[in-house]
């Protein structure tokens, strides 16, 4: 969904050409929220759009990004090293405005947001959809991604969700922890709080017989998003 206020760039990186699709903020704008897609899909994920749709009335810049993999059309993403290149190539051109970045992303997105967060300086960082561990593998965790994002990070994770359901995801108790919303985890100077969309698989889908719609599932995702940034200032 676009309007005449968005521009699509193309930005060269170590790993190929990237992509950039701008939602500018319909007012004076704050921030920058950077959202990059997962392994499986692109920029067209509902939550994605949703965010893109909703965040510019609220003084955030969405950028949506397409890993040079992705703008070059191919089906299968490469090993994560690669996709921290492609995501530091586009940094510079996210921190152009010369406001702060919220570096974000859905599913393999989010690792490449939090495993690069403090290295590139990010504000916060935006997990959608994390992937703690494989489906039916607990034992490979991935907790350690999350919890050395070094920013405070906003997690939403679907109830259903095979790569993560929310009861699993670490209590981290070095500090004192907080509770705000779901759930946060302060430790270290950084935060990370967990809001659950419920029944939501990992594309926060939900089944019929769930008690709110697919509508309402992204609305959470979306006033999660709204309440978490307006709290960054």
């Amino acid at each position: 969904m676009t309007d005449a206020t968005d521009t699509t760039e193309t930005v060269e990186t170590d790993a190929g050409p990237a992509r950039i699709t701008w939602h500018r903020a319909r007012d004076r704008a704050r921030l920058v929220l950077a959202v990059g897609h997962g392994a499986g899909g692109g920029i067209g994920a509902r939550d994605l759009e949703a965010l893109a749709a909703e965040l510019p009335a609220h003084g955030v810049t969405v950028a949506l990004v397409e890993q040079p993999w992705r703008v070059a059309g191919k089906k299968v993403a490469p090993a994560p090293k690669t996709l921290d290149t492609g995501w530091r190539g586009i940094w510079p051109a996210l921190a152009k405005p010369g406001l702060p970045v919220i570096s974000g992303g859905r599913s393999a997105g989010a690792r490449v947001a939090c495993r690069t967060a403090t290295e590139l300086g990010a504000h916060a960082v935006l997990a959608l959809s994390f992937p703690l561990h494989p489906p039916g593998r607990p034992e490979k965790s991935r907790a350690d991604e999350l919890l050395g994002a070094g920013v405070p990070t906003l997690v939403v994770q679907g109830g259903n969700d095979p790569f993560g359901r929310p009861g699993e995801f670490p209590e981290y108790r070095r500090g004192r922890a907080q509770r705000v919303g779901a759930r946060a985890v302060v430790g270290d100077g950084w935060a990370y709080e967990l809001v659950e969309v419920d029944h939501g698989d990992h594309g926060f889908a939900v089944p019929r017989r769930a008690d709110l719609t697919q509508e309402e599932a992204v609305a959470v995702v979306t006033d999660a998003v709204v309440r978490w940034t307006a709290s960054l200032g």
